[in-house]
């Protein structure tokens, strides 16, 4: 495969509703269609690691920390030679995360921070090939080893879809129907194997 600029494609979703899963199923078609892949991840964990809150206590600060370390991670794997690289996390999940997180607190954020860090998530969008977004199934069992708030978990869903919707941001929705899921994962290679044809 051979292409000017590496293709991008971002997930987004709230935590548990397999954006990890769905980038690796995508990861394996590639790889074995002879694409070299670069995935980035675990910002979260990272960032927690780095001594700054998350999940419902995510601030501006740890908010910026994911955007610009996400980035970082993304133009090191291009470095490194990746010819597609999946992105773990795109820019406005850590915007919704960050404004669920002030919703569940019932604060705000001053103005002037809201618009920094949406104009900075918001430079990220040019570079997506295509965005993922997962849907919130409250169905599916969650893993007992994560203690989630199911309130925080609803709300940084609502803030990723109204996020996209509200800014009428390209995206395709991914619900939990392994349908769904096995669709998605065509559509991302198919596009990838297109780009490279360009």
């Amino acid at each position: 495969m051979t292409t000017h600029q590496p293709i991008r494609i971002g997930v987004l979703g709230t935590h548990s509703t397999g954006k990890t899963t769905l980038l690796k199923r995508i990861e394996m078609e590639l790889r074995a269609e002879g694409i070299t892949v670069g995935r980035t991840g675990r910002l979260g964990k990272r960032a927690a690691a780095a001594g700054l809150p998350k999940m419902q206590h995510h601030t501006a600060r740890s908010t910026e920390w994911i955007i610009t370390q996400g980035v970082a991670d993304e133009i090191a794997a291009v470095a490194q030679g990746a010819e597609v690289v999946l992105l773990d996390r795109a820019a406005h999940d850590a915007l919704a995360y960050f404004h669920a997180a002030l919703e569940y607190r019932g604060e705000s954020a001053a103005r002037t921070e809201r618009e920094r860090l949406l104009t900075l998530a918001t430079t990220q969008l040019p570079k997506y090939h295509m965005l993922l977004a997962t849907v919130l199934d409250e169905s599916v069992t969650v893993d007992s080893r994560h203690d989630y708030d199911p309130r925080y978990r609803r709300l940084v869903d609502h803030h990723v879809h109204q996020l996209l919707d509200r800014d009428d941001i390209p995206h395709l929705r991914v619900t939990s129907d392994p349908d769904s899921q096995a669709h998605i994962v065509d559509e991302a290679v198919r596009s990838c194997m297109t780009e490279a044809l360009v």
